[in-house]
């Protein structure tokens, strides 16, 4: 059967653009910017009943689960381009078998359908570093996976993404809002280069029209290199708040999960896998990106400041709706 667009009309024969992970924060954001270009753009979905609502009525929708291979198959009949922006993070604690056994199950149908580029969205981190996080190690994983299965696939690696609604960024906000003295593991000064949600998407869209080429690792950051410890301190700045920052060497990325779970909003598992994470340095290496794209990053003031002044926007928005 056909894929249907949100209205349930048979979808046009031209070539498609998959986002897969549309339901996670880049994919939401991302999917209103490829509906304003040309083309059919088609969004995987395992309830596409809680999608429909939130997209175009000329997106189509299907039904489908990376983990059954058997559901890709008319998710990806006439696909041109497939964004892979899924992580599996929460819900399970295999979940880097899981991870695996879905970015094998993309590929595998990408191959088949002969799609042209699959561009995906992993992490930072050095491949040779021996402790490496699991979560981290996953996401390279997953790229490898990818870029061997034949099918062109570009893998941008970023850090932590600056912008109202990112999991990492509101663990920044969080704890800068809710502690006036933290505790702070080692993992606070750990050199991190994190990107604007806008800086991304830049990429992801960017991407899409590159000429054919062979698969390629893209590193991307902003301008800065920083600390988390840093960006709580600028964060705190622009919003007029006094916070103390007192470092101790015994709190465990374990321990440190536990005390997150208890002052912001991420559930502990998927914590506990973040901070892992940030014992890791995630910084770009690799400059490629400067020379393949025209896009120059902006720092981490700026994009703190637009984060805070978007956060302002949708709270003003919920206010106004709630008013009888």
């Amino acid at each position: 059967m056909p894929p249907m667009n949100a209205e349930g009309a048979e979808a046009p024969k031209e070539p498609v653009v998959l986002v897969a992970g549309a339901t996670g924060y880049v994919g939401g954001r991302l999917i209103p910017l490829l509906e304003q270009q040309p083309g059919t753009l088609r969004c995987l979905a395992r309830r596409p009943e809680k999608l429909r609502d939130s997209v175009q009525k000329s997106t189509q929708v299907v039904q489908g689960n990376v983990l059954d291979a058997s559901s890709l198959d008319e998710a990806m009949h006439g696909v041109h381009t497939a964004y892979y922006l899924v992580h599996l993070m929460s819900g399970s604690k295999d979940f880097e078998k899981q991870d695996r056994q879905a970015a094998e199950n993309f590929a595998a149908a990408a191959r088949k359908a002969v799609v042209r580029r699959i561009i995906y969205l992993g992490g930072l981190g050095d491949d040779a570093d021996p402790k490496l996080s699991p979560h981290l190690r996953s996401r390279h994983e997953v790229g490898r996976i990818l870029r061997d299965s034949g099918v062109e696939t570009i893998e941008f690696r970023a850090s932590l993404v600056i912008g109202t609604g990112s999991l990492s960024f509101d663990l920044v906000k969080s704890l800068t809002d809710r502690l006036p003295v933290m505790l702070c593991p080692r993992w606070l000064t750990t050199p991190t280069q994190p990107i604007a949600v806008d800086d991304l998407l830049a990429y992801l869209l960017a991407a899409k029209d590159l000429p054919p080429g062979e698969s390629r690792i893209v590193e991307v950051g902003c301008k800065d290199v920083t600390t988390y410890g840093d960006m709580i301190r600028e964060y705190a700045r622009q919003k007029g708040l006094r916070r103390w920052l007192i470092s101790v060497p015994v709190l465990t990325p374990y321990l440190s999960s536990l005390w997150l779970a208890l002052v912001t909003p991420a559930a502990f598992e998927v914590g506990r896998h973040l901070i892992e994470g940030l014992k890791n340095p995630t910084v770009v290496r690799d400059q490629s990106a400067m020379t393949v794209f025209p896009i120059r990053p902006m720092g981490i003031r700026e994009a703190i400041q637009k984060a805070l002044c978007e956060a302002g926007v949708e709270t003003e928005e919920r206010e106004r709706r709630s008013e009888p």
